[in-house]
């Protein structure tokens, strides 16, 4: 069989508590800093206005908005790269996220 079962859903409604789910997603690897695989996880799952939604999540729980990954950038560093995704790095930065030196900043 190919493909998945259900067709993709675009724009869907996610519930509160599908939000903060990704609060609770660690890293297969004990080395990688788990608040950036919950930022990096959520960042690649979601749209941007959930996305915004999961960063107050993720603050309340006083996790770690400018945590590095293996490669020692933040999650900000990484999304500013992207030209479509303007709306998660102004959540971010909203929220109180920077940029790192190792990014060129």
């Amino acid at each position: 069989m190919s493909g998945p079962d259900k067709p993709k859903v675009i724009g869907e409604e996610w519930s509160d508590e599908r939000v903060r789910s990704f609060l609770d997603i660690r890293p297969w690897d004990a080395a990688e800093n788990a608040d950036y695989n919950a930022l990096l996880k959520a960042y690649q799952a979601m749209r941007a206005e959930d996305f915004e939604r999961f960063i107050g999540f993720f603050v309340a729980e006083g996790r770690d908005l400018n945590a590095t990954g293996p490669d020692g950038e933040t999650i900000l560093d990484l999304i500013a790269r992207h030209r479509r995704s303007v709306d998660y790095a102004r959540a971010l930065e909203k929220a109180g996220a920077r940029k790192t030196t190792a990014a060129g900043n």
